[in-house]
């Protein structure tokens, strides 16, 4: 996909979409269900973010990184 022919507002877009499917996936995982959308299983997923990812910044646009641990590389506070 040619991320440079997007303009900003697409590429931001694209990746809140991105961030939506992943919590709508935790969400049904957190109430027993399968997720519908298999983001954090399906690596093209996180491909077509970094891309963006990569897009956005490269054009000095603030990006605020998915997490994709789900919390699981946290440490606990003391």
């Amino acid at each position: 996909m040619d991320y440079g022919a997007f303009t900003d507002a697409s590429l931001k877009m694209m990746y809140e979409a991105v961030r939506g499917a992943l919590k709508a996936d935790d969400e049904f995982e957190a109430a027993g269900e399968d997720p519908r959308f298999r983001v954090r299983a399906t690596p093209e997923w996180k491909r077509h973010a970094g891309s963006l990812e990569a897009e956005m910044l490269k054009r000095g646009l603030q990006v605020d990184i998915i997490d994709w641990t789900g919390g699981q590389g946290e440490l606990p506070l003391a």
